[in-house]
């Protein structure tokens, strides 16, 4: 069996719901896998009954509309802001770069690091950080992934202030804002600021490929010129715009997954110093995580390791009985060895 170090993703950053690398890794793991690697909702919002004209036409003007108002309502968006769709947050992540000045990047870390390498192939000057100096551009993840901090309405507003004194650019990446929305500054957007809204951890269809960008006008046209015509699928645009428009599943599957989470910490808590997290992902630390995530591993049992922090793990929530029985024989099968010491 080849050891948890020996792979590494080759563009250096690793990546939660790898399942091949989890199979080279382990081959010898049960099937089918229990993937904790995620912070994707593991019940997923329930697929309507598609028209095949949806996979048979090309998106049209109506469908998008019907999504962007919808849209518009959930995120609480001002009428005097842009809003841009997208097949997924990444491809706006690695988009954003071309809507700031050159001037140095802040990106408060650590954090989801698909951020700083877009930033950086752009040109950028980008530090990781947890104050952002006298930066012209600040990224902030709101929730952060992974731990969960949360920074106030407040200091996100004294930053776009910041930015805006600079010429640049506050970007708000609230990709795990859905279950608390008071949290999100989308609804009082300062000038300068672009949000980030992901549809698929939420809802659990990370497959439709689905995102937003909020911000003011201008630049939002410039996003969407740089997306081009019909850049989200048919598909997309009509589960979206259904899922967003049921307020009451996203109420309830709020209240069921808090609880998911409070079970996990109970799970959790003997192996190790719960750090943080969301209602889609608990974060633990503790000095025999190599040997937990490889014991875990060979029990088919998947979770999130981090490059630039080996003494944590993140788990997301499993799904259904199975996955909860199966996490706890696993971890109930390394207490022994992995309880932190008195």
């Amino acid at each position: 069996m080849r050891g948890a170090d020996a792979i590494v993703a080759d563009d250096g950053i690793w990546h939660g719901g790898d399942l091949a690398t989890a199979r080279a890794l382990f081959p010898e793991a049960p099937q089918p896998w229990v993937d904790l690697s995620t912070g994707i909702n593991p019940i997923p919002y329930p697929l309507p009954v598609l028209p095949l004209s949806l996979w048979t036409r090309l998106p049209g003007a109506d469908d998008e509309a019907a999504l962007m108002a919808a849209a518009r309502v959930a995120y609480r968006v001002p009428d005097h802001a842009g809003l841009v769709a997208a097949p997924g947050t990444q491809i706006l992540i690695e988009l954003l770069p071309r809507l700031a000045p050159s001037g140095p990047v802040a990106i408060l870390g650590p954090t989801y690091a698909e951020h700083g390498h877009a930033w950086r192939k752009a040109g950028f000057a980008v530090s990781e950080t947890a104050v952002p100096g006298d930066a012209a551009t600040i990224v902030v993840v709101n929730p952060n992934n992974p731990d969960g901090r949360l920074l106030s309405l407040a200091e996100l507003t004294s930053f776009a202030a910041q930015c805006a004194a600079r010429g640049g650019l506050l970007v708000v990446d609230e990709a795990f804002a859905d279950f608390t929305p008071e949290t999100s500054i989308v609804p009082d957007l300062p000038p300068g600021t672009v949000v980030l809204r992901s549809f698929g951890k939420t809802y659990g269809l990370a497959g439709l490929r689905l995102g937003f960008a909020i911000g003011a006008p201008e630049p939002m046209v410039r996003l969407t010129a740089a997306l081009g015509p019909w850049s989200v699928a048919g598909p997309a645009l009509h589960v979206g715009a259904q899922a967003l428009a049921d307020a009451g599943w996203l109420a309830r599957a709020g209240l069921e997954r808090a609880r998911d989470a409070a079970r996990l910490d109970a799970l959790l808590a003997p192996h190790g110093r719960i750090v943080g997290g969301t209602s889609l992902f608990r974060l633990l630390e503790t000095p025999t995580a190599a040997a937990l995530f490889a014991r875990l591993g060979r029990q088919g049992v998947y979770v999130r390791r981090f490059q630039n922090a080996p003494d944590r793990l993140r788990f997301g929530l499993p799904g259904d009985a199975a996955g909860w029985v199966r996490l706890r024989e696993a971890l109930a099968a390394d207490a022994p060895e992995t309880s932190p010491s008195a």
